[in-house]
């Protein structure tokens, strides 16, 4: 029985050779699925994601990620359905389309060529992804600089009286 698992295994993998998606299946489900939850993988590099905030939002905090990321911009463009963004890292271009969807759906969509056009560095793009969610998170739950100078000048004025 021992002999016939053993055998048994390459042979199932080989079979699953051809099939790359029920591969990839298998190893996504099999290791750490849920560390780049809601975010959208294609074989060939491309990372994808979709926010539920406005197109202006996500850039800003697209632009914060990539400062803090100390990744410099070298273009930032407009397009007919949302913005252009690039970046440069080490041997590497970061091309990221923000799509508008609705009033408060973006689509974003995160290449990073490693050098030559058929290598593409998937773990920088998520990475990119997952930082801009953060940032983009943060920004909605910190209240905007007004409101909380406003606060603070009413509990001033509420102790002195």
């Amino acid at each position: 029985m021992k002999i016939a698992r053993i055998l048994l295994t390459p042979l199932l993998a080989l079979c699953l050779c051809s099939c790359a998606t029920v591969g990839l299946a298998v190893i996504g489900a099999v290791g750490g699925a849920g560390l780049s939850a809601g975010v959208d993988h294609t074989l060939n590099g491309i990372v994808y994601k979709t926010f539920a905030a406005p197109l202006n939002n996500v850039r800003f905090a697209l632009l914060r990620t990539f400062d803090r990321m100390d990744m410099p911009l070298t273009a930032d463009e407009r397009s007919d359905d949302g913005w252009k963004v690039s970046a440069t890292a080490t041997d590497r271009t970061i091309d990221v389309e923000l799509q508008k969807l609705t009033d408060t759906t973006t689509r974003m969509r995160v290449v990073a060529n490693e050098g030559q056009i058929f290598f593409k560095d998937a773990s920088t793009a998520t990475a990119i992804v997952m930082q801009t969610a953060q940032t983009l998170d943060s920004d909605l739950k910190q209240p905007p600089e007004r409101s909380r100078t406003r606060a603070a000048g009413e509990l001033l004025s509420s102790r002195s009286e």
